[in-house]
């Protein structure tokens, strides 16, 4: 078993690419010698990013505007990604948002746009990525989710983004069994990490009280969880939820 995927080039497209969680899971697999397929929606740095590292490390990565909200805009991305690389072995669904206001102070407006993209966005990748790991015989689907579909996570309000995670949690459950035949599914739940969701000073703080580590994560320290469940290392291990927290929901 190896975390390498050079093996005849692993393809991996990734939703939410440009930063963050998505850009180390993308440095992850090029680093271990995979293909990358870059999905973003506003933040084009994918583009650049993509370029630099398909030359350092000798690999191929494209970049693809994609509205995960938009069914029709999965669909043909997966069918383009499909085209341009000859497969698809794994996918990233990784994009998200949050909106923290209780939900007596959100707008109707926040709480379709939260559940088009972290519900929707997620069910139509699924969708379309399934029937191509099906006609293929074989694929791995990873989401991320969060911590926030275990707990009600404190200190800020976030009722509809803490749903729309429970749903995909149960979603990826769901569809371990379903795909068992062809593909393998499994969830990554992360805590607080030093990112643009999880960067507010009162975040911060809270993750430094609650968390037994005293402190938040870096996304170096989540690459590697991807790269081991897009690889052969984890070829046993479907339906899985992995919490990476710093112990956050121990307390």
């Amino acid at each position: 078993m190896s975390m390498t995927l050079e093996d005849g080039k692993v393809v991996t497209a990734i939703t939410g690419a440009s930063d963050g969680i998505g850009w180390a899971v993308a440095e992850a697999i090029a680093e271990a010698g995979g293909d990358l397929a870059l999905w973003y929606n506003t933040n084009d740095a994918a583009i650049s990013k993509g370029e630099e590292i398909a030359k350092k490390h000798g690999i191929r990565a494209k970049a693809y505007q994609v509205e995960v909200s938009d069914h029709e805009a999965v669909k043909n991305a997966v069918d383009q990604v499909v085209k341009d690389f000859g497969k698809l072995d794994v996918f990233v669904a990784n994009a998200g948002m949050a909106i923290s206001k209780a939900i007596t102070e959100q707008t109707i407006e926040e709480y379709r746009k939260q559940m088009s993209v972290n519900v929707d966005g997620v069910v139509f990748c699924a969708k379309y990525t399934g029937a191509v790991f099906k006609s293929q015989g074989f694929g791995n689907l990873i989401i991320t989710s969060s911590i926030s579909a275990h707990i009600a996570n404190v200190p800020v309000d976030q009722p509809i983004y803490n749903t729309t995670k429970a749903a995909v949690n149960h979603l990826g459950k769901s569809l371990a069994r379903e795909w068992r035949d062809f593909a393998r599914v499994n969830i990554v739940s992360p805590g607080f990490f030093d990112t643009k969701m999880g960067a507010s000073p009162l975040c911060i703080n809270e993750a430094y009280r609650m968390t037994p580590l005293g402190r938040m994560g870096h996304v170096k320290e989540i690459k590697g969880l991807f790269l081991y469940l897009a690889s052969d290392a984890s070829s046993y291990q479907t339906g899985s939820d992995t919490i990476i927290d710093g112990g956050y929901v121990l307390v």
